[in-house]
């Protein structure tokens, strides 16, 4: 359960990455109010992950989930441009995640435990 929290947290990064976008400087109110909602929402499936989930690995996802999808979105749907280099990149980017969560173990090591 702790995984898909990170992974619904990381999607709501990618919702509120926009969002602040769209609020223009926290001067717009709606954008403002949503942005701040889901930057909430995010940080508490994030917290919620981290209880079982090794901090590093679980940031490094979260933030790597947030920024592939704003990456791929942007190039999608807000005419950012895209090359072959980017889409490799953000590839790399996934691979990476992907592979911490296959070698992570899911359990934290507490103070006073064998690493």
């Amino acid at each position: 359960m702790n995984w898909i929290y990170l992974v619904i947290a990381g999607m709501s990064e990618i919702a509120w990455a926009f969002g602040l976008k769209y609020s223009d400087g926290f001067t717009n109110v709606i954008p403002t109010i949503l942005t701040i909602a889901g930057i909430v929402f995010s940080f508490y499936l994030f917290s919620k992950a981290v209880r079982e989930i090794p901090i590093g690995t679980a940031y490094a996802v979260f933030t790597g989930i947030g920024a592939a999808g704003t990456v791929i979105i942007g190039m999608l749907f807000l005419d950012e441009a895209a090359s072959t280099l980017k889409i490799i990149l953000v590839i790399t980017l996934l691979s990476g995640i992907v592979g911490l969560k296959l070698t992570s173990n899911d359990k934290k090591t507490k103070k006073g435990d064998a690493a």
